[in-house]
């Protein structure tokens, strides 16, 4: 891959403001407050369940979040009840400029890797199969993966599935890479292949927020990282200062207990 040197600019991709989600009557994320400027890393830590998944799903419209303000690349985020009645035009264009890479790597096992990648441009951006098909072999190129295009999902790796996975995320040009727990499915010698793609994306300016339970990745990569417990962004801090002085006792208690580890 190319390393492309990229300006870090002050101005918001992401914005959220007092952002309240519920799951009937459980909260789970009360009154959030985050915004994440362009070109920026942002990684989200914190115990399972304390809201930080459905953190980075409410940014993609993947959950509809009940009160607050959202803004995604410009764009105001619905809440639940206006998307209820149709008002789903903002949702659609967030979406394009966003991409998302699962736990899970979701890919379609009746297509090969290169159809996996050329399908979104297609299907979203209306760009011809020859078009499409060439940037994704371009991406596999990207991801190391050239070799494997003609291949269904089944005959690779989980590592392999997931770095394809990123490239289908790429094909459509986000402006923003959101990561839900990326290696969490993969085998231990796995995980390496995908920290380096994402490395690679870091050194590319690409704004990106993730979730990881990767603590020395999450030091070496993020410009600042997030905290979430119970819910609520409890501390919020640049990597070295987080993790070698934090300023809050829970949080000082998630880091002794997962560095264990």
């Amino acid at each position: 891959m190319n390393n492309i040197s990229a300006t870090k600019t002050n101005e918001p991709i992401v914005r959220v403001e007092r952002l309240n989600k519920y799951y009937g009557t459980f909260h789970v994320l009360k009154d959030v407050d985050l915004s994440v400027g362009k070109g920026e890393v942002i990684v989200v830590i914190g115990a399972s369940g304390s809201g930080k998944s459905t953190l980075i799903r409410c940014v993609n419209g993947l959950e509809q979040y009940q009160s607050g303000n959202l803004m995604v690349d410009g764009f105001r985020m619905p809440m639940a009840e206006e998307r209820a009645v149709g008002d789903d035009k903002a949702l659609q264009e967030i979406r394009k400029g966003v991409g998302m890479v699962f736990q899970q790597f979701n890919l379609f096992p009746h297509m090969t890797v290169l159809e996996n990648i050329a399908l979104p441009p297609i299907r979203v951006r209306k760009q011809s199969r020859k078009d499409a098909e060439a940037k994704a072999l371009r991406l596999l190129d990207r991801v190391g993966l050239s070799d494997q295009a003609h291949k269904y999902p089944a005959a690779l790796s989980g590592g392999q599935q997931q770095r394809v996975a990123i490239a289908r995320s790429l094909a459509m040009d986000p402006h923003i890479m959101l990561f839900d727990e990326p290696t969490s499915a993969l085998d231990p010698e796995m995980v390496g292949e995908v920290l380096d793609v994402m490395r690679e994306l870091v050194a590319e300016g690409m704004t990106m927020m993730i979730v990881t339970h990767e603590m020395g990745f999450a030091r070496e990569v993020a410009d600042r990282v997030v905290y979430i417990d119970h819910g609520r962004i409890t501390e919020i801090g640049e990597p070295n200062s987080f993790f070698d002085n934090p300023q809050h006792e829970r949080t000082r208690t998630f880091l002794s207990r997962i560095l264990r580890h």
